[in-house]
């Protein structure tokens, strides 16, 4: 069994307690963090590397973006993909040596605020990076495992509020319609609705704004895994560790895991 965990840890440095206490407590064999906000050389590897885990590719970028994927197998890093074409850290890809496994690794942009790319750059930046995904995708001929925040929550099950966020960035019916594209591009499998079905609620980010993330609710499934099919006939188990959006210090987003009979 083989077991992948993907988590945007809104900075690796801050939360670097959480990030130990989760490879402690459920110790993903791999591990795929978005949002890192550090160079390389400040990534915490010798911290995670003293858990276990100390086959590591890191893309790094100074304050912002950034993705780390940490393994406690033997891992050998295969891509960098600038698919916001820009020279952002946004992307890492690793072959797990030994088993016949690619995970891609990715943070899609948020988007900005304005779903309009006429007056909204950020939006069209987000549109036209989904659109080299889908081009990428459209080539891929090895088993892959695509991980990470695409920043688009695309069914109506994947909201607290279909209706009133319908106009909101990150469920705008031309992001989904521009995600799917992506889907069909490599006919993606979305593990985590494989096992929590449609319509079934599955969030896995809860902004900060809300002072009880609980009660309140109001959140989205941001974060996604989605497998080649052959791969994804082999998984075997999907959970999301809600509860991490109560530790201390917490990121707004919570860690996905799918174990794989591989």
């Amino acid at each position: 069994m083989l077991s992948v965990a993907t988590w945007n840890i809104n900075s690796a440095r801050l939360r670097l307690p959480i990030i130990e206490k989760y490879l402690t407590e459920h110790a993903p064999d791999v591990l795929c963090l978005q949002e890192i906000k550090c160079q390389e050389h400040q990534f915490p590897a010798e911290a995670l590397a003293a858990l276990g885990y100390e086959h590591q590719a890191v893309c790094g970028q100074k304050g912002y973006h950034g993705v780390a994927t940490v393994s406690r197998l033997p891992i050998r890093e295969v891509a960098r993909h600038d698919w916001q074409a820009n020279g952002e850290a946004r992307h890492v890809a690793v072959e797990v040596v030994g088993r016949d496994m690619i995970v891609d690794n990715v943070y899609v942009p948020a988007g900005g605020d304005e779903p309009d790319r006429e007056v909204n750059v950020k939006f069209g930046q987000k549109l036209d990076f989904l659109e080299r995904m889908t081009l990428w995708a459209d080539k891929l001929d090895k088993p892959t495992l695509i991980v990470g925040d695409f920043n688009i929550a695309p069914l109506e099950s994947d909201v607290w509020n279909h209706k009133q966020l319908l106009k909101v960035v990150s469920h705008t019916p031309l992001e989904v319609e521009t995600l799917q594209r992506f889907k069909d591009a490599h006919g993606w499998v979305d593990i985590g609705r494989e096992f929590i079905r449609d319509p079934e609620r599955y969030f896995s980010w809860w902004s900060y704004r809300a002072k009880d993330w609980r009660a309140n609710d109001r959140g989205r499934r941001l974060d996604h895994m989605w497998a080649s099919p052959d791969l994804a006939a082999q998984a075997k188990s999907h959970s999301v560790l809600e509860d991490a959006r109560s530790w201390e210090k917490p990121s707004d987003h919570v860690p996905l895991i799918t174990e794989f009979d591989i």
